[in-house]
């Protein structure tokens, strides 16, 4: 059976149980609530060893074939162009489209989002180069180290074939459990979807966030069915275009589900090589900075969400200044939310509530019931830019070896 047709039916079983099994009980919703958090920690589990191990293998060979310029040229005209586009998407479907406006409530909240930008730099280099493995959530502290050693280790192939070879052994074996943890990962997805219907059947069945979710949805189409194909077809001079995004089913799910772009890493790098046939060189490279850096899909539900709580509070027209500036700054500060695996999409629309004062400053709490759909959707979009960007690299290095899609996994 194709994984994604496992996750599907993994999904629908728990859309079931979220329908048909009462969680009005305080104590079944915590139980489940625990549940979904232990199978997330358990999906990431793997994620810091093999992106770490994958990644030394990946800079020693692009240092042996010297790929590693055009390669980075490439991964990172990507991440921005795509999160350009990304963002431009969303900020014309929302002056285009004036959705309905969202009923105002009177909220209070205690807690002040912010990025910690010098937090951030300085936990790239902790005190111990072995610390970089501890951390869990933000991938470019362990991508760090192994660059260094992957990069170095090929200097001198005789000295240091231990080194790589042990790395390249590591990487193979996390590579292998963690197709154990993606089979699993199917099963688990009964309670992750269960516990996501659940969270957002209230919210739903008042209607007031329709609009914006079908608005995320259509989206989500032109981005992933129409635009990344048409790159594809052009870019990449492939005849079936189509064939990544079916390649990019079983993530995408994970993603919309979970909202974690963590979690889905080892899934999307296992549909990589064994789908799309991209080789542990590029891989181990483009879909880590992917993850980190590629997140045009929290730009995008941003803008739409700010412009959408502005329309709410304000019959007037919103300057073109304030338009810029919105798009602007919900681009930047997207480039930013490495660190923030899951969530980071209602962060930064927090953020940008924050920045823009003028009574504002706590307007995110119309959409703070949606958070949950906010995220899904802006991880799938950052998850099929990962899944299409990693293989436009991998043509473009000649670092792939194309398979049937009869042998797609």
């Amino acid at each position: 059976m194709k994984v994604w047709i496992k996750y599907l039916i993994g999904a629908a079983i728990g859309i079931g149980a979220a329908v048909l099994i009462p969680f009005d009980n305080p104590t079944a919703i915590s139980i489940l609530s625990f549940l979904t958090e232990l199978f997330i920690r358990f999906g990431r589990y793997l994620v810091v060893p093999m992106v770490f191990c994958t990644a030394i293998v990946s800079f020693n060979k692009m240092r042996n074939t010297q790929s590693l310029l055009k390669t980075s040229a490439w991964t990172f005209s990507i991440i921005i162009l795509s999160s350009v586009m990304i963002a431009l998407v969303g900020l014309l479907s929302i002056l285009v489209v004036k959705l309905p406006r969202i009923p105002i409530t009177v909220a209070t909240t205690t807690e002040v989002a912010s990025i910690d930008i010098k937090g951030m730099i300085l936990s790239l280099f902790p005190y111990s180069a072995f610390d970089v493995l501890r951390e869990g959530s933000f991938l470019l502290v362990s991508f760090i180290l192994a660059a260094f050693i992957g990069w170095e280790s090929a200097s001198d192939q005789t000295l240091f074939k231990p080194a790589f070879s042990l790395a390249d052994s590591f990487s193979q074996l996390f590579y292998n459990i963690s197709i154990i943890f993606t089979e699993v990962m199917s099963v688990f997805m009964i309670a992750l979807m269960c516990y996501w219907v659940v969270t957002f059947k209230g919210p739903f069945a008042t209607g007031i966030y329709t609009p914006m979710i079908i608005m995320f949805a259509v989206d989500f189409v032109i981005i992933a069915a129409v635009i990344y194909p048409l790159i594809i077809r052009f870019v990449c001079h492939d005849p079936h275009p189509y064939r990544v995004l079916y390649a990019s089913i079983a993530p995408m799910i994970l993603a919309f589900v979970s909202g974690d772009s963590n979690l889905v890493l080892p899934l999307s790098i296992r549909h990589g090589k064994e789908s799309l046939g991209i080789k542990r060189g590029s891989s181990g490279f483009t879909y880590p900075l992917f993850s980190i850096f590629a997140r045009g899909g929290s730009a995008l539900v941003t803008t739409i969400s700010f412009i959408l709580i502005w329309r709410s509070y304000s019959r007037q027209s919103i300057p073109f200044g304030d338009i810029t500036m919105i798009y602007l700054i919900s681009l930047g500060l997207s480039f930013l939310m490495g660190a923030c695996p899951s969530g980071g999409a209602f962060m930064l629309l927090t953020i940008l509530c924050q920045w823009h004062g003028k009574g504002f400053e706590t307007s995110y709490l119309l959409l703070q019931p949606a958070a949950i759909i906010i995220c899904s959707f802006a991880t799938v979009l950052d998850t099929a830019t990962a899944m299409f960007g990693s293989y436009i690299v991998a043509v473009k290095t000649k670092m792939v070896e194309h398979h049937t899609i009869q042998h797609f996994i």
